[in-house]
């Protein structure tokens, strides 16, 4: 698709940092013009809900222009921005269940008749603004009735009608939608393209991208990598720009023994809306690697097998135990399995305690608090990590806070070798710290699967060379699904890449 008119909504340059350290945006670019879809791509981190902050008025950039119709803007806040004619919907329906539709619907603008608030008319209003879109609903029903496509559309309608809306952003709105339901949305969409609106998608399904979008706009590392026709650019190119050139690097050693036993077998485990049945199984001294694109369901598997999300079909099956599913992590835990979250800060690491007490943690709440480590016992299993791993801290009292990125991890990663589990998932172990530091952790997760009987490790990365380098065997998965399992040296860092785009006879060619 072309265009001949101006670009209705133009950023230019566009600078956001957070401290002296932490530059989310640097010089970064978009176009968006009346009357098309554009899909907003990139990897965690890249900058995308930076730049919907700076647009939306939620923050000031710090430099670089912005236009809409030709006239500068500068939106100080999500108000301002949806005066003059930019709404949002974002991933998480932020409407409230227990009021009727119509209620969320007209919130903040209820029509009034003699100065109260009129429910015949919020009412009228509500069914108009829905009708608009398609949709045909009782909204004097609470929205909590509806399931959660309904609602994304009730959110839509109401940013449609929080002004004269020519510029529509929606941030991931299809994560937790079925495929019925992103279809239903797709066609609003299409009516609202062709109505002149223009809207900003921001999604991370390659096939939904191609399915809606006009133009894309890639970033990666908080900078515009460019701006592409999406019937001129190849899902495989698409991966490439938003992941970055992979670096071919020395393949980790062969293994010299076959792997053991199987610790845990996934069949047809699943989660709706999070993950498509999935079969997998994970052997003791053996590295499973998980790869894909953000959004692709691999936090998601990491979670169900460690139980800190529950499945809703598919069982797992482990050593002389029945078929079962996890109710809880404590479950997965006193089954033999270990789990490194890729959220550090929030799910792992306790800041304020200190490294002996971080190690420390999950073996203690496996063993209770009728069987706590003495003093002596306690340092010296803290001692003995440290060393084993090389955790730089001054001793073992200094606060997990002060580590760098890199020994925190690495603490974290004690905190479950201290356990002795069967099954290690380590879910981006090597994101936010440094080349030396990485290098180490992949050494060390190599090492462990192949000592005495070895561990199984499941170890899921964005980074594709390294998961071409820890893995014995690497099972790539597209949009919460499996796209195939492949044997150590059946793909190339291009092969991987093209299956994770959809393109598999590029990766067999």
């Amino acid at each position: 698709m072309q265009f001949e008119a101006p670009p209705l909504l133009e950023l230019v340059g566009i600078e956001k940092s957070f401290g002296p350290s932490v530059k989310a945006l640097q010089g970064v670019s978009l176009r968006l013009y009346a009357g098309e879809v554009h899909a907003l791509m990139g990897q965690n981190g890249a900058g995308k809900s930076t730049l919907i902050k700076v647009l939306t008025g939620l923050y000031a950039p710090d430099a670089g222009t912005m236009t809409l119709a030709g006239q500068p803007i500068a939106p100080r806040s999500t108000e301002q921005a949806q005066v003059l004619g930019i709404s949002t919907v974002y991933q998480e329906v932020n409407l409230c269940p227990n009021l009727s539709v119509a209620e969320n619907l007209c919130a903040g603008r209820y029509p009034r008749r003699f100065g109260l608030i009129s429910p015949r008319l919020m009412r009228a209003e509500a069914e108009q603004a829905l009708a608009a879109l398609g949709v045909q609903i009782d909204v004097r029903a609470p929205l909590s009735r509806y399931p959660l496509a309904l609602q994304q559309m009730v959110a839509i309608a109401r940013a449609l009608r929080a002004s004269e809306t020519r510029v529509l952003i929606l941030d991931e709105p299809t994560s937790s939608l079925d495929e019925a339901a992103v279809q239903q949305l797709f066609a609003v969409l299409r009516r609202l393209r062709a109505q002149g609106v223009a809207i900003l998608f921001v999604t991370h399904f390659l096939e939904q991208t191609y399915a809606i979008a006009d133009r894309i706009t890639v970033l990666r590392n908080g900078q515009t990598e460019g701006e592409y026709l999406a019937a001129e650019l190849s899902r495989t190119a698409l991966v490439n720009k938003m992941v970055g050139a992979v670096q071919s690097g020395e393949r980790a050693a062969a293994r010299e023994a076959a792997p053991g036993a199987a610790v845990l077998r996934a069949e047809g485990i699943a989660r709706r809306g999070s993950l498509q049945p999935l079969d997998l199984e994970l052997r003791r001294g053996e590295v499973l690697g998980l790869a894909g694109l953000l959004g692709s369901g691999r936090t998601e598997t990491a979670r169900l097998l460690f139980g800190a999300d529950t499945a809703d079909a598919g069982a797992l099956h482990t050593p002389d135990a029945a078929p079962r599913r996890w109710r809880s992590p404590r479950e997965a835990i006193a089954a033999g399995l270990a789990f490194c979250s890729e959220d550090r800060k929030h799910e792992g690491a306790i800041l304020a305690l200190s490294v002996r007490d971080n190690i420390l943690l999950a073996l203690q709440a496996r063993h209770g608090l009728r069987r706590v480590k003495s003093g002596p016992q306690a340092q010296a299993l803290a001692d003995h990590y440290i060393r084993q791993l090389g955790i730089k801290t001054a001793s073992a009292d200094v606060p997990i806070g002060q580590l760098s990125g890199g020994n925190q991890q690495k603490a974290l990663l004690a905190r479950w070798l201290a356990t002795k589990p069967a099954l290690l998932i380590l879910d981006e172990p090597t994101r936010g710290i440094d080349v030396r530091a990485k290098e180490e952790i992949m050494d060390e997760v190599l090492a462990l699967s192949r000592e005495g009987d070895g561990m199984a490790v499941l170890f899921i990365s964005a980074e594709l060379a390294e998961v071409l380098h820890c893995s014995d065997r690497v099972l790539v998965l597209r949009d919460r699904r499996a796209a195939g399992e492949y044997a150590r040296g059946e793909l190339d860092e291009e092969g991987l890449l093209a299956v994770i785009a959809g393109e598999e006879e590029k990766a067999a060619a």
